[in-house]
């Protein structure tokens, strides 16, 4: 089973994403378990600050050191082996190649979502990857970590339903997008589907599906 946490200020955005569909069958068989560590609980004084002014002036807040330091700190007593991963447009280019390698590495994960303006540098003394979903900004990290988690549980064996889905869609050697596909009825609004795929030669088939097939790059 990969054990995923997550430490976030709003780990409710998680729940309709983790809890329907795949994400949940993927709970429902054991295959995966999910555990959300809300930052807040860390914070510092009765209001439980998180964040504070950066140093050397700017705008925006930064989240503070200690609080980070105290939700990994218990992320890895709950999972020692985990890997800590955050959140950030400054990581390497999150791919269909690295999704399939870490769900086949059957590791734990911890992912970081920051939020405002950013984090505290020294927070990358824990951090064992830092990873980003595209060169644009976003609110938080919470959206990236849905997408990277989504990612990775897709692919567990025993997720999708037929064994070989995960092979033959997009990216799935790198640099291809998968073919288009057609389903019933054969003719819609006059539209029809090619007759290489109601031909039952599945070889004529596959030189279609292979010549239709779109390069990434």
């Amino acid at each position: 089973m990969i054990k995923i946490q997550v430490i976030t200020l709003f780990p409710e955005m998680f729940d309709g994403v983790l809890n329907n569909s795949m994400m949940w069958k993927a709970q429902d068989q054991k295959l995966v378990e999910f555990r959300m560590v809300n930052l807040r609980q860390f914070g510092i004084g009765p209001r439980q600050q998180v964040d504070d002014t950066p140093y050397g002036g700017g705008d925006g807040m930064l989240l503070k050191p200690e609080p980070l330091f105290a939700a990994i700190k218990e992320s890895k007593a709950y999972d020692s082996g985990a890997k800590v991963v955050l959140m950030t447009p400054r990581g390497q280019r999150w791919v269909q190649a690295t999704a399939k390698q870490w769900a086949d590495a059957n590791d734990g994960y911890i992912f970081v979502c920051g939020r405002y303006e950013g984090y505290d540098e020294r927070i990358l003394s824990l951090v064992d990857e830092q990873i980003s979903v595209g060169d644009y900004v976003l609110t938080g990290g919470e959206l990236p970590a849905m997408t990277i988690i989504d990612s990775i549980v897709r692919l567990i064996p025993g997720v999708l339903g037929g064994e070989n889905s995960a092979e033959i869609e997009s990216f799935s050697d790198g640099e291809t997008l998968e073919f288009p596909q057609y389903t019933k009825p054969a003719e819609f609004n006059g539209l029809k589907v090619p007759d290489v795929l109601l031909s039952g030669n599945h070889a004529e088939i596959a030189k279609w599906r292979e010549a239709n097939s779109f390069k990434s790059k």
